[in-house]
């Protein structure tokens, strides 16, 4: 499927793997391509971002929220939603875990001290089902290689964090595909 890949949805792919690397964690998620994505300049998914109003410096907000849900071990709202209405408050968990075993505690696992990972990190199910879903949505678009934007696509069409997190910032599936494909103020040039 990566030969179907241009070199902006490459470099996404390359930069998750450096993002997972860099955060210490076991396996590249989905949060991490997001975080790629952000690194991207020039391309299609980098323009389609700034029209919705996600420049890089409006970008910081998505992260610190990125880390907050990283911080409740990777739960969505919709998951402490339904906490909640089973009376588990989940702000008093994190804060009551992080009190005891310091702050993060819930996050993605981290290398015991004096141990690496040798080789690339594995992909998680989810980030998996994410380069999949990026090629039906070109698919859909009869696009013939798999762009940065179809990544992009891909993770706000999903439910879990990154979508939740981008449609709080003004960045849906919907919108995105009315900037990239018509029926927008702007598109992004192909």
């Amino acid at each position: 499927m990566f030969e179907r890949f241009t070199k902006d949805a490459r470099a996404v792919v390359e930069g998750a793997v450096g993002h997972a690397e860099r955060a210490g964690a076991e396996r590249v998620e989905e949060s991490h391509v997001l975080l790629a994505l952000f690194d991207r300049e020039g391309s299609r998914g980098s323009f389609a971002l700034a029209a919705l109003g996600l420049t890089p410096a409006r970008r910081q907000a998505v992260v610190r929220d990125l880390e907050r849900a990283r911080r409740q071990g990777g739960l969505s709202r919709a998951d402490a939603e339904a906490l909640s209405g089973l009376g588990i408050d989940l702000s008093a968990v994190v804060s009551r875990v992080e009190e005891t075993h310091g702050e993060g505690a819930l996050a993605a696992r981290r290398p015991a001290p004096g141990r690496h990972w040798s080789g690339r990190r594995p992909f998680s199910r989810g980030a998996k089902d994410l380069l999949t879903q990026s090629l039906r949505v070109a698919l859909g678009h009869r696009d013939r290689h798999i762009g940065d934007e179809h990544l992009l696509l891909a993770l706000a069409s999903r439910p879990g964090v990154p979508a939740e997190v981008l449609a709080d910032h003004g960045v849906t599936y919907e919108t995105l595909n009315r900037v990239l494909y018509g029926g927008g103020e702007a598109r992004a040039a192909g």
